[in-house]
């Protein structure tokens, strides 16, 4: 037996990725969209003699209230702009529906704090789970890298680059990316899968602590800022720079960790170790095996570790202490958030 499914949004995720990983997944089926509009709804292009369609412009029995009184959808996938996730979050999972939100958990750590809160003194109790998507931590890449980096002993530095220029491209031409009424723009949106993939390699023993950063707009079209430059030092006393920007011609990425028994790299699909370069396959961005992940999790009834919503506070907060340290001129911050 499968657990039946929604998809919340009619974006580009929402049709890339979570629609065919929902239908690979042995666990899951697809029940039924909704998006604000039908035309939107129409753009998962599914088999409407198999999927139901649900907008606020269908008419009576189509709305978003009619989707979840339905006895047959266990679960609701939620892919919609962030500023709307915690409201949708709340809402299903009200009902006793299972949620997979797309990260980042909230727009904010305030935000996400309480929203967890509620979770688990209102929702949990009940038997209704929530995880938070994140794709990175989900490629074997990353899986492979963290797991290399535990064998190499006291972590003395680490390093996350991820530099590009942001000028156009599907993403960007989303109405609530070019506009975002979100703090830091892409660097939220984008920048939390890269926040993910150090804290991967770090692992949970070793936590960052704090950081300080300076932030800056480098591009007119990339509002309010495009670009942090900061240093963070671990619970264990690892010291390391992080260097996130969308605004830059210098182009590139790497996370690194250096150990006493040797160092660890990532850059694209290939990671070194101690020297030697290996290409990991991946399938796709990671989403497959992260919806597979979310469907053992559900059929086990339980809430996969790496989707927690703990895990999704932890990379938004090492980007809101960023900028806040950047918008006060480096000044150092405090992390509270990365162990739980």
């Amino acid at each position: 037996m499968t657990i039946g499914v929604a998809i919340l949004g009619g974006g580009i995720f929402a049709r890339e990725e979570h629609k065919p990983a929902v239908e690979a997944s042995k666990h899951l089926t697809l029940k039924a969209v909704y998006s604000r509009s039908l035309k939107s709804a129409k753009t998962l292009e599914v088999d409407e003699s198999q999927v139901d369609l649900y907008s606020d412009d269908s008419g009576a029995g189509k709305s978003l209230d009619d989707l979840l009184a339905r006895t047959d959808i266990q679960a609701v996938i939620i892919a919609l702009p962030i500023k709307n996730q915690p409201e949708y979050v709340r809402k299903v999972l009200s009902v006793g529906k299972h949620v997979l939100s797309e990260k980042p958990v909230a727009e904010n750590v305030k935000q996400a704090a309480e929203l967890i809160k509620w979770y688990h003194s209102e929702i949990e109790p009940k038997g209704v789970t929530w995880g938070v998507a994140e794709n990175v931590r989900y490629t074997n890449t990353s899986v492979h890298a963290a797991e290399a980096v535990k064998g190499k002993g006291r972590q003395l530095t680490f390093r996350l680059r991820m530099q590009t220029l942001v000028d156009g491209g599907k993403y960007f031409e989303t109405d609530w990316r070019k506009v975002p009424t979100h703090q830091g723009g892409f660097l939220l949106d984008g920048g939390v899968h890269f926040t993910a993939g150090i804290r991967m390699m770090l692992g949970k023993d070793n936590p960052l602590v704090s950081l300080s950063a300076h932030s800056a707009q480098l591009q007119k079209h990339l509002p309010p800022v495009d670009t942090v430059e900061g240093t963070a030092k671990s619970k264990q006393g690892t010291v390391g720079t992080i260097s996130i920007s969308f605004g830059t011609t210098h182009k590139g990425s790497e996370w690194a960790v250096g150990c006493e028994d040797g160092f660890v790299s990532v850059t694209g699909n290939k990671v070194t170790v101690d020297g030697k370069t290996e290409e990991i396959q991946d399938e796709g961005t990671g989403v497959p095996h992260e919806v597979r992940a979310w469907g053992e999790a559900l059929a086990a009834g339980k809430v996969n570790e790496r989707q927690s919503p703990e895990e999704a506070l932890a990379d938004l907060e090492l980007i809101e202490a960023m900028l806040r340290s950047g918008e006060q001129g480096g000044v150092p911050i405090k992390l509270e958030h990365q162990e739980w």
